[in-house]
């Protein structure tokens, strides 16, 4: 829409001669073609360098927090043999790739607008700007509303300083009056995309994009694997204490032992684990006469009484990580920047090589607006894998038909609904064909079936699914497995732990240990 604004202007120049004789047209052209992309590159480069060092400082934190649990004898996620990996500077760097994607794209895209009206619409006018500033600096001081981060800060200040620098010093200068007929072509193209995506925004729609645009093709697995295989470097960046797999306490400060032990086994469940004094823990409890003290890195977070935190434990708990929590607000942003900013980014940027491909041929009017359709017709494009993907109504009486289909889409379809009615998997023959089907959204969504499957010769089906080549496939399996509530799956659990190279998997090897009643316990 913005960049249309500007091709009309360029455009307007060609008729009325009202140009800058010192800026050929043909570089008037290059920079409203490129200006657009150049500063969002900027601020996509900074979220970058921000974001790696994030990252990477965040996995040097988690290996000294690994370590000390791995001396106190706890089971540590990752695995040891993972361990050393918080230590490169690769899974930073890739790791950093999500906040580029996400924090990265939302500020560029906002601050690339800012800086567009301020100067198209304001004539860069000062009174404008004062209010731009004081919505920067609101929105630096919510995302410290909670707690000061440097790096945090560091998105908001540098990223918008950069777009909006390089967006005002690239952009062309305006010649007459700008049509709005490009504007009003843009402003369609992205509703209209916008109304046709959004029958698939639902809790679904993440997963959905995975199964049907991700795992249908070579490439969107490896994108796929690739996204399991570094997510959880930048999750753990914030996390709540809550979302945390592992965290540490110390009870040193209890003086009393009874209460000292019964102490430890509440938060024990919780994976609170007691490492003692050793560095900085998450939680630290201390007595103060009949009251219990929570702490978090000294900072006292919460007061409560031994009986009432004994009797709900996880009430508590919860408050705590509510209170320590100091990136709700940013990763409220950052669930937003890939919902919306990702999206409008990759249009931005295809819209910029259309553009400057179709603009060797044709003129830049025309070039504007053949850049859109194409554009609106990419959009199309990958809704339709969606589309083919909803198999409409499934008649729960007829799943053997759906379960024999030749569209895989069907098949998938028909596995939801089993697992969704907890129906018995294997009462349905076809079952044994899908192990090994060559699909693994029917891999995957087959392992979810398992999990609610009661028949005991499943759980070796179940089993075998561990070994799949898909991540995703063997991180469902191992959840499966605790959703069964088997408890002779444990120690299987604990073997594949130990010895994958994996830490998606073990994670939700972890959360099926859990399930299944398993506690940690010293080793040493």
């Amino acid at each position: 829409m913005i960049l249309g604004l500007d091709v009309g202007a360029c455009a307007a120049s060609r008729k009325t001669g009202l140009k800058d004789p010192s800026e050929p047209l043909a570089f008037c052209g290059l920079r409203t073609i490129c200006y657009p992309a150049a500063a969002i590159l900027a601020g996509l480069f900074s979220a970058q360098i921000i974001a790696t060092l994030q990252v990477y400082f965040s996995n040097r934190a988690l290996f000294r927090t690994l370590t000390v649990i791995n001396e106190a004898g706890y089971l540590v996620i990752p695995n040891q043999q993972m361990m050393n990996r918080l230590l490169e500077f690769g899974p930073a760097l890739y790791g950093g790739l999500f906040f580029t994607l996400s924090v990265g794209t939302g500020l560029s895209l906002l601050s690339f607008a800012a800086a567009w009206v301020w100067a198209r619409l304001f004539s860069r006018n000062t009174i404008p700007l004062i209010f731009f500033l004081f919505l920067w600096a609101g929105s630096i001081a919510a995302v410290n509303s909670s707690g000061f981060s440097p790096l945090v800060n560091a998105y908001f200040l540098v990223i918008p300083a950069a777009v909006f620098w390089i967006t005002l010093r690239w952009m062309p200068r305006q010649t007459g009056r700008p049509p709005w007929t490009s504007a009003f072509i843009h402003l369609m193209t992205i509703a209209l995309l916008a109304s046709l995506w959004a029958p698939q925004m639902n809790s679904h729609l993440f997963l959905d994009l995975r199964d049907r645009l991700l795992l249908s093709n070579p490439l969107g697995t490896k994108i796929n694997n690739f996204y399991y295989r570094y997510t959880l470097y930048p999750a753990e960046v914030f996390k709540s204490l809550d979302q945390k797999v592992l965290k540490t306490c110390s009870l040193d400060s209890v003086r009393k032992g009874p209460l000292k032990k019964r102490l430890e086994e509440k938060l024990l469940s919780h994976d609170y684990l007691n490492t003692g004094a050793k560095g900085a823990v998450d939680l630290e409890i201390k007595e103060a006469g009949n009251a219990l003290i929570l702490e978090n890195r000294g900072r006292i977070n919460l007061k409560t009484t031994a009986n009432d935190f004994l009797s709900a434990p996880a009430n508590m708990l919860r408050q705590f990580s509510s209170k320590t929590d100091r990136y709700l607000l940013f990763r409220q942003f950052t669930y937003y920047s890939v919902l919306i900013g990702f999206p409008v980014t990759l249009y931005l940027f295809l819209y910029a090589v259309l553009l400057f491909l179709l603009s060797r041929f044709l003129d830049l009017r025309t070039s504007s607006v053949t850049a859109a359709i194409l554009c609106f017709l990419s959009g199309i494009l990958l809704l339709i894998p969606v589309w083919l993907g909803n198999a409409g109504k499934i008649d729960k009486n007829h799943l053997d038909k759906f379960l024999e289909s030749g569209r895989w889409q069907d098949r998938v379809a028909a596995l939801k609904i089993i697992r969704q009615n907890w129906v018995e998997v294997s009462s349905f023959p076809s079952y044994k064909r899908m192990l090994s089907s060559p699909h693994i959204p029917e891999r995957y969504w087959l392992t979810k079936a398992l999990g609610v499957s009661r028949n005991a010769e499943t759980r070796k089906d179940l089993s075998g699914l561990l070994d799949d080549p898909s991540p995703t496939v063997v991180s469902m399996a191992f959840l499966s497995l605790g959703q069964r509530g088997d408890k002779r799956a444990v120690k299987e659990i604990l073997k594949r732990i130990e010895t994958s190279d994996h830490w998606y998997t073990q994670w939700y090897a972890y959360k099926a240990l859990k399930a299944l009643g398993w506690k940690q316990v010293r080793s040493k």
